[in-house]
């Protein structure tokens, strides 16, 4: 490259709105920090006192089922009446079907209070952080996902604003913010530490139209499976859970806490498949928009590359989760583990191959 060639590079970024959108990413993660304590407390000082009663039918279920079924005969006017006997049906994830808890503020006002305010720090948050990404992307005039720090602040805007897109459809994940809030701000931190790289124009294989589809895909791809990651994680924590009061057990002071206040397990394990089943073909097309890609920019649609064969790979593992969902003997657990296999094949297809392993697709910036 030269030296009038940098220059004009130089000159094509307005460091005036990259200082901008570094200084709203910083305020982001000062919201989201609020956010953080007010979901604390909004599982801290919740209710406690429902929680119990889900354990409480759990813990009874076992002696009621060596009793076996009871028949119970009504008198009414000389007519005999039997009231059927209640079944325990079992979930798709192989345990009893149990009612969902109240929640994480556990069904008491004040914890709600919290929780309202923990999601509304969470929206200013967004906005803010959207504003970074926006001011970023002003401030070189091209897609605010060129190496590893904006895609990571462009991931972690996604992600959050998944959540409240859920929220806003009147699904209730309000659980979920806890532990979304805690991973984005271990992203941003990262991001603005290790991954941070100065605004600055794309290498020139970037220069296509293909970045604002494939890339925003995989983004968008990779913003659901973490979702349906999260909520992976607290089925296998909850269904222990619920075997164990099953079995008769006591739970300890942490379930009592936490998991009695989430969905049930079988709520849980739906949630985590639907969204893995909603945005696996997004998926597809991410990497088929890659191959096309790469098809302009090297003259073969398909190479090998690292940054290829990885996203190979998550396909595969992916299939196979969604496979092993539609077969009899692969639900519950044994999926939930592939499902956790597919997502560490994302992370590393991003993290682990920008970072360690060089190939066509080393943009990482770090």
């Amino acid at each position: 490259m030269t030296l009038a060639a940098a220059t004009d590079l130089a000159a094509a970024t307005n460091e005036n709105l990259a200082n901008i959108s570094n200084t709203l990413i910083y305020s982001a993660m000062a919201v989201y920090t609020l956010a953080f304590f007010a979901y604390i407390a909004e599982w801290l000082f919740g209710s406690r006192s429902k929680v119990a009663k889900t354990a409480a039918a759990l813990t009874a279920e076992p002696a009621a089922a060596k009793k076996g079924p009871a028949v119970t005969v009504n008198q009414a006017g000389g007519t005999a009446v039997l009231e059927r006997p209640k079944v325990t049906v079992r979930a798709a994830s192989g345990r009893r079907d149990v009612p969902d808890g109240p929640g994480a503020h556990g069904g008491d006002e004040q914890g709600d209070l919290y929780g309202r305010i923990a999601v509304s720090l969470t929206v200013l948050g967004f906005l803010i952080e959207l504003g970074g990404v926006v001011a970023r992307a002003a401030s070189v005039e091209r897609a605010p996902w060129g190496n590893m720090y904006e895609f990571n602040i462009t991931f972690s805007t996604v992600a959050v604003g998944t959540y409240l897109a859920l929220l806003a459809l009147r699904k209730n994940v309000r659980w979920l913010g806890l532990f979304l809030i805690t991973t984005v701000l271990l992203d941003l931190g990262l991001a603005v530490t290790v991954l941070y790289t100065a605004s600055d124009q794309l290498v020139p294989a970037l220069h296509s139209y293909w970045l604002y589809i494939h890339v925003s895909t995989a983004i968008l791809c990779g913003a659901v499976f973490y979702v349906g990651a999260v909520s992976t994680i607290l089925y296998l924590f909850k269904d222990s859970h619920e075997t164990k009061l099953a079995g008769g057990g006591t739970p300890g002071t942490f379930a009592t806490s936490v998991l009695e206040r989430l969905p049930s397990a079988a709520s849980l394990d739906k949630f985590a498949y639907r969204v893995n089943a909603a945005v696996f073909p997004l998926w597809t097309f991410t990497i088929i928009a890659g191959a096309i890609w790469a098809g302009d920019a090297w003259g073969r649609y398909w190479g090998w590359d690292p940054k290829e064969t990885w996203a190979f790979i998550t396909w595969v593992a992916y299939a196979g989760y969604l496979h092993a969902r539609a077969t009899a003997g692969w639900k519950g657990r044994k999926a939930a583990y592939l499902a956790l296999i597919a997502f560490g094949c994302w992370l590393f297809n991003y993290y682990g191959v920008n970072i360690f392993v060089s190939g066509k697709h080393s943009y990482a910036g770090v």
